[in-house]
């Protein structure tokens, strides 16, 4: 069955019947979670619906691409909704959609969150052999709307077949008063119809520090949307992504994971300044990589 007779006859790519009747509870597990409001959601979607997900899952090799190669990350995005496949655009706007965000804000109790059609440093994101991406909290202003409040993230994954031993989870970690990681509290593996939602704030400390084991061929594989608040810029403060050296990590790590925090911030200033898009500095990040 081709994708497009797929999104045709699927009625309500989101499951509200499903979840609509657990919401009081999982809304009250979702608050209750450490180190930060989060839940995970397991059989998110049908299983048809996201098996199909992944299968038209974009192949790495293409310049549809964005890539976030340097120190701190080496992953692959593609935010342009024009450029997904039919069902991943299908389920992207559901999940933009004012009824499941309002569902979205009942869970997490932050009333009135908006959508971001833009997929600001959303959308696609994959990570072959050797991605990473070292634990952090996420810019808390919208790069081209400065009033918006980053809010709330949700990462459904898209991996038919993940291995345990091939790494991949994402990591949430808690910090101490003086600002440094202490441990990992909760550790979610990358499979196939699970979502995590969470609250992203100062304690939403996360990521996937080390280097994936997959083998050639395979990647890590997600759906990422963002969800913010309207707010004036004086009610909220306003930072890039801020990454962490874990404890484990060594001197010479730390240092270049503060070093590559310090230009990411300044990037992040520039771009919403100047209003220009990632794209330049994909390829000059993806030529850098291909001389090294």
């Amino acid at each position: 069955m081709s994708t497009a007779r797929v999104v045709q006859d699927v009625a309500g790519l989101f499951p509200f019947e499903r979840w609509q009747w657990s919401l009081p509870s999982l809304a009250a597990q979702y608050q209750e979670n450490q180190p930060c409001p989060h839940i995970l959601l397991k059989n998110f979607l049908d299983y048809e619906t996201a098996l199909q997900m992944a299968q038209e899952f974009p192949l790495q090799a293409t310049h549809a691409w964005t890539q976030y190669k340097h120190a701190n990350e080496n992953k692959l995005g593609m935010p342009k909704r024009e450029l997904f496949p039919p069902l991943l655009g299908a389920v992207t706007d559901e999940l933009n959609s004012p009824e499941f965000v309002a569902w979205i804000s009942e869970l997490t109790g932050t009333p009135n969150l908006l959508a971001d059609p833009m997929l600001e440093g959303g959308g696609l994101h994959q990570s072959g052999p050797g991605g990473y991406l070292n634990v952090h909290t996420d810019f808390s202003k919208h790069h081209f709307h400065p009033n918006w409040h980053r809010r709330v993230n949700l990462i459904l994954y898209l991996n038919q077949e993940w291995e345990e031993s091939w790494g991949g989870s994402l990591e949430l970690w808690e910090k101490s008063a003086t600002g440094k990681m202490t441990r990992c509290v909760a550790k979610y593996p990358p499979l196939l119809n699970h979502a995590i939602i969470f609250t992203t704030d100062e304690r939403s400390l996360h990521g996937f520090p080390d280097p994936l084991m997959c083998p050639e061929g395979q990647s890590r594989k997600s759906l990422a949307l963002y969800y913010y608040t309207a707010e004036t810029k004086s009610e909220f403060e306003s930072h890039s992504t801020n990454y962490f050296a874990r404890p484990q990590d060594g001197w010479s790590k730390s240092a270049m994971i503060w070093l590559d925090k310090k230009a990411v911030d300044l990037y992040s200033r520039a771009k919403a300044r100047f209003g220009f898009s990632d794209e330049f500095a994909s390829r000059v990040l993806g030529w850098w990589s291909g001389k090294k």
